[in-house]
């Protein structure tokens, strides 16, 4: 099976990859003025500015149109809030602590940008990372099936059916692996690199059009792996994947640091 990140790592590359495309731009002022009164409540220039940003970020052109979409957009939005305080929602328990997170994300997204900012990946690193990657990859993929099941002796029996002339494909409809069980457990070309290791471990030990006669075991379960076929593996270009590799390495440098702050903390 691919190897899952954990939960926190998610949550921090969720953070890095929602950064829209202004981050990279030098601050800009903030704009005075508003861009409209609804019901004389006064919605500033600089929230416009910032739904503009972003529609431009997501490559909708910049154009009068767009700025008189979005000013209509938010106008409906403030009528729309008002309607919700007359109604003594912004008083609710759960909206309050829904408003709550929204607020947190944008602080943390603040935050994200400006760290990305400051800690540059640079071309050294990343060629390193790239030269690392090859390294672990290896010169080989492989095209493999697999059959996951919960207990040993249910993979066991498996084996046995097996040898015994049974179809992989058929045996597969048994696996607990949704994305390969109806594909007769096939999981395509990969380097053993990208599996957990006993499962890669063991891919990289078969022949071709052999299968494990011993259960694998893995965080998952228990595994019977079939290895079809083998190929030379060609890695991407440095070029093609450069942009994966810093978004990755951007990832790591703000684990650690959350990392630093939650050992730190005072936590009661």
């Amino acid at each position: 099976m691919h190897k899952l990140s954990k939960l926190a790592s998610a949550l921090l590359l969720g953070a890095l990859i929602s950064l829209p495309a202004m981050a990279a731009e030098k601050a800009k002022p903030a704009a005075t003025g508003t861009v409209a009164t609804v019901n004389g409540v006064a919605i500033p220039q600089s929230i416009a500015n910032a739904f503009v940003a972003e529609q431009k970020a997501q490559g909708a052109p910049d154009s009068p149109e767009l700025k008189k979409a979005v000013r209509e957009e938010l106008i409906r939005r403030e009528l729309l809030v008002q309607e919700a305080k007359k109604l003594g929602l912004d008083k609710n328990p759960d909206v309050a602590a829904q408003a709550d997170l929204a607020r947190q994300a944008i602080f943390i997204r603040a935050f994200v940008q400006d760290f990305v900012k400051k800690h540059p990946i640079s071309d050294e690193q990343l060629k390193a990372a790239y030269d690392k990657m090859k390294a672990q990859m290896g010169n080989t993929e492989y095209k493999v099936r697999h059959i996951l099941v919960e207990q040993e002796d249910d993979a066991k029996a498996i084996i046995a059916n097996l040898k015994k002339g049974a179809k992989f494909d058929d045996l597969a409809k048994q696996s607990k692996d949704p994305g390969s069980r109806e594909k007769g457990g096939d999981l395509g070309w990969s380097s053993p690199a990208n599996y957990v290791k006993p499962f890669g471990d063991a891919v990289g030990s078969l022949s071709k059009g052999k299968y494990t006669e011993t259960p694998v075991k893995t965080d998952f379960g228990y595994h019977v792996i079939l290895l079809e076929d083998s190929r030379p593996l060609t890695p991407p270009p440095f070029d093609q994947i450069k942009q994966q590799i810093a978004q990755r390495l951007q990832q790591e440098q703000l684990q650690k640091f959350v990392g630093e702050l939650r050992s730190k903390a005072k936590v009661d």
